[in-house]
């Protein structure tokens, strides 16, 4: 089964533990001491729209691109409701595209990615594609904020750990088997969804993420174009380091002379 398609039902209910506020006004301080204090930002792998609602909130107009539609059916409900609950309001674009091949009609102020989207680039070429689409669509100078989970994180954090919560209305069992040879680790997923007549559906769902060395980052983004200005370890200014479990990249827009549209 595609990955989110069931659990795109259930994944707000399942990630309330994420402080999505305080993760928002952290990216949105790197943007802002950095001189993007408005404009147009892309979000890559915005998911139900959390994060992107919270950063038009934060003054930005936003673009939301993810590659799975039932994720995306759920960000479009939120903005429904928001905007029919405010009898107004400014329009998320939301658009269904792969990140290693996204079109848009122009540049952009910024992009930025967080909840470990960039971990789901599997191989280093995807990496490489996803920054050169970047930095096609940047405006001169502009910045890429993402987040990845690190391979401390998964080898000695997460390890082969199972994970499971039972709610009112569902549960699930998040089985996690790390490969230290292609630093993959693979999510094994079962959920248990109530439906009608009290009954519950079972499905299962397989995840994947890479790990990258903070050196691969570095040269994809430069491979890319893109020049590579610094890794911090999460929602600190200290520098990214070896018990870093999260970081945070910060790239800027590199001038190529045969930049154009793709």
């Amino acid at each position: 089964m595609e990955s989110y398609a069931i659990f795109a039902e259930i994944y707000d209910e399942l990630m309330d533990n994420i402080p999505y506020k305080e993760w928002v006004s952290y990216l949105t301080g790197l943007l802002k001491e950095r001189g993007v204090t408005k404009g147009l930002v892309c979000e890559l792998g915005c998911g139900t729209g959390t994060a992107t609602e919270l950063l038009l909130k934060s003054g930005y107009d936003m673009i939301g691109i993810d590659n799975s539609e039932e994720m995306l059916a759920v960000a479009r409900d939120k903005q429904y409701d928001r905007m029919v609950s405010e009898e107004s309001g400014d329009q998320i674009l939301y658009l269904h595209q792969d990140m290693r091949e996204f079109e848009l009609y122009g540049t952009v102020d910024a992009f930025v990615s967080i909840c470990d989207s960039m971990n789901y680039m599997l191989r280093y070429d995807d990496l490489v594609k996803v920054f050169k689409c970047v930095n096609n669509y940047l405006e001169k100078d502009g910045l890429f904020v993402f987040d990845l989970k690190t391979k401390h994180y998964f080898k000695d954090v997460l390890g082969d750990g199972t994970i499971a919560e039972n709610r009112e209305d569902c549960s699930f069992i998040w089985e996690n088997a790390y490969d230290e040879n292609s630093c993959i680790n693979q999510y094994y997923l079962t959920m248990y969804i109530e439906e009608e007549d009290e009954k519950y559906g079972r499905y299962e769902e397989i995840h994947q993420q890479k790990a990258y060395d903070l050196e691969e980052i570095q040269k994809a983004i430069e491979e890319a174009g893109m020049v590579f200005e610094c890794a911090y370890d999460a929602f600190t200014k200290e520098l990214a380091n070896k018990d870093s479990e999260r970081i945070y990249i910060v790239a800027r827009e590199g001038f190529q002379e045969n930049k154009k549209y793709i």
